[in-house]
């Protein structure tokens, strides 16, 4: 499983290596539904194939499931294939002229796709367009067209291992809402079986840090880099303070491939991680009691990141009008809630925000975080300058964090100039 890599498609990320190199070689529109274009949507009797990033079982169950479902109800074949390597198949597809025909897409791989004519620009022609959240909407606008449906969201939050944490003498009283307090029960939930706070050594989880002291990579619109900030550097600096102390170590560091997979072994007695979290602890680690909490503040106050899928729809899809009306099933009310029980995410739709909180109390402070969280960058090529950002991040340790930070912010300005 590849979750750590995954959970920024959900996570999560998809990086845009050779996307812009790709060319589409669009099928054209035949008899049927209109695009957002105004040309019509192709239609075949072949099966539809719908390629996703998993986070582990419980989501690619929960998937597997709603497509069943709405093949059976529509007559129309589906299969679902988990990709190892989404970023890599999704690009081969596309640059063998065999690309999927529903597929899991991120705000940073957008930009490449849409601008070379592989996606479909279907949004607006969606029965329930206007049941998204505005934000998750303009997350999968580019050149003012609303390319693909949101399939969910998530932010991040502080899982917390109930027993060592009573075993470190804590209380409810010590659930930290500030970097000094992190600082301090870090240090004592640091023994030598487990380390205190274990994460994902990558901007999708260190970037939380640089929020809440004001910074991020890029501003809201990912129009202006932001990256080398005094915020943004103020934020690895606590980081690195923390990996000092031996209280915060990274996830590879502990023998895990995730911060969740670390905190469910017992590795760590804290980690960073979103919503997703829960369908992995169920399902893998169901023993292990824990509790989440909201991410400390930091200088500037709460701060968390937020992430956000869409389903993208190829252009080159011989069946269009299908792939659509599985997306509108995708993102009922019904199957998002499905989906959040199954693994945790937020649905993209307003109308299930009720039911949600109600089933999903334990998740309260995922969708708190909603109000203050930032945005992962969505310029086009950042998805680029964001790998190499984590491999420099690998080092932060024994880094500088501005030298880090510097050559990203570099590399995000030759993308907005």
């Amino acid at each position: 499983m590849q979750r750590r890599t995954n959970r920024w498609l959900a996570a999560g990320i998809i990086a845009t290596v050779g996307v812009l190199a790709l060319s589409a070689c669009s099928s054209g529109f035949g008899a049927g539904s209109s695009d957002s274009s105004g040309g019509k949507l192709t239609s075949s009797k072949k099966a539809l194939t719908v390629l996703i990033g998993s986070s582990g079982d419980a989501e690619t169950k929960a998937v597997n499931s709603a497509v069943a479902d709405w093949s059976k109800s529509s007559g129309t074949a589906a299969k679902v294939s988990v990709a190892s390597d989404l970023n890599q198949q999704l690009a081969q597809g596309f640059s063998a002229g065999k690309p999927a025909d529903v597929f899991y897409l991120s705000t940073d791989a957008l930009a490449g796709y849409a601008s070379n004519g592989s996606l479909l620009a279907y949004g607006d022609n969606l029965k329930n367009k206007g049941d998204f959240y505005p934000s998750l909407v303009k997350s999968f606008t580019y050149d003012n067209k609303f390319y693909c449906a949101p399939k969910d969201f998530s932010t991040l939050a502080l899982e917390i291992n109930t027993d060592m944490w009573k075993a470190a003498g804590l209380t409810d009283a010590d659930i930290p809402t500030t970097w000094d307090q992190l600082e301090s029960v870090a240090k004592k939930l640091t023994t030598d079986g487990h380390v205190g706070l274990g994460i994902g050594g990558e901007y999708a989880r260190l970037g939380a840090f640089m929020a809440q002291a004001g910074g991020n990579l890029m501003n809201a619109d990912s129009t202006k880099a932001t990256a080398n900030s005094a915020e943004s550097i103020a934020g690895l600096d606590f980081a690195k303070k923390l990996m000092a102390d031996g209280s915060l170590k990274y996830a590879k560091d502990l023998g895990a491939g995730w911060g969740g997979e670390a905190f469910g072994k017992g590795l760590a007695a804290m980690t960073i991680e979103g919503n997703w979290i829960t369908g992995a602890m169920t399902s893998d680690y169901p023993t292990v009691k824990y509790t989440i909490a909201p991410l400390p503040a930091g200088p500037a106050g709460k701060g968390t990141l937020q992430f956000t899928n869409c389903w993208g729809i190829a252009a080159d899809s011989p069946n269009q009008a299908a792939a659509v009306k599985l997306v509108e099933k995708l993102t009922s009310s019904s199957d998002q809630l499905a989906f959040s029980t199954a693994f945790g995410p937020m649905p993209s739709i307003k109308s299930a925000a009720d039911v949600w909180k109600k089933d999903n109390p334990k998740l309260v402070p995922f969708l708190d975080g909603a109000s203050y969280a930032k945005g992962v960058p969505a310029a086009k090529g950042a998805a680029d300058v964001v790998t190499d950002l984590n491999s420099k991040l690998e080092s932060l340790a024994t880094g500088d964090p501005k030298t880090i930070l510097d050559a990203t912010q570099k590399n995000l300005e030759a993308l907005v100039k």
